[in-house]
């Protein structure tokens, strides 16, 4: 299953909104603090762009196209009102927003992370006992990132099948497929199971402090990067 990759920064997003469909005009008008504002019209931006190429619709159509939100926070694409033709999954962190597009149908779910401290406590709390044996036997400065993978890992999985943190978050078991200190700006394997036995596919990449997962129920490549037209 081919799947594609958008990244965008604060600085894509144009300061118009002409771009947002009537009703996201209205919740956006509805948000209180200019983060919240800041970081929805950047999920919302990356999400139309990459859908725009996707779908071979020119940059006039962006506020045809609306991203809703299912009752459990997932989003869904549509265009002029009618399903979208695609699965899409969204994540945004640190003046960043990633969005994933898979066809439609799939079960497909992305997260970025940054790589920072966390406690022994949140380890205990949300990781099983594989995970947390395999960060307790990690050297001491690959520890932050492992984590990082690790926890971005059951975000993407989580959002996949469509119940995001509403759930015990030890219900899904990450494994990785080779060195989790593999280069930078390179895709690497990684595979995640849940408690009944279902097993994802993914990947996972690294540039600076930064973290990306992406998984989905079929085996698939690395995620293919769209190009945005000037």
């Amino acid at each position: 299953m081919d799947l594609y990759w958008l990244e965008q920064t604060d600085v894509d997003v144009p300061e118009e909104n002409d771009w947002l469909s009537a009703s996201e005009v209205v919740r956006l008008n509805g948000m209180r603090f200019p983060k919240r504002r800041a970081d929805w019209r950047l999920g919302r931006w990356t999400a139309k762009r990459a859908l725009a190429v996707c779908l071979n619709l020119p940059r006039h159509a962006l506020a045809g196209i609306e991203i809703r939100s299912t009752r459990f926070g997932a989003p869904e694409a549509f265009f002029t009102n009618r399903p979208a033709a695609a699965t899409i999954s969204l994540s945004h962190r640190a003046g960043r927003a990633v969005c994933a597009v898979a066809p439609s149908g799939s079960a497909v779910g992305c997260d970025l992370e940054v790589i920072e401290p966390h406690s022994d406590a949140f380890v205990a709390d949300y990781f099983t006992v594989e995970e947390q044996d395999l960060v307790a036997h990690a050297p001491a400065a690959d520890r932050l990132r492992l984590v990082a993978l690790l926890w971005s890992a059951k975000e993407s999985m989580l959002k996949a099948l469509r119940v995001g943190l509403r759930v015990d978050t030890r219900c899904v078991i990450v494994s990785l497929d080779g060195d989790y200190r593999g280069a930078v700006d390179t895709w690497h394997p990684l595979r995640v199971r849940d408690t009944d036995g279902h097993t994802f596919h993914g990947w996972w990449c690294r540039t600076g402090n930064l973290l990306r997962t992406v998984v989905a129920a079929s085996p698939l490549v690395p995620p293919i990067p769209l190009k945005i037209p000037a």
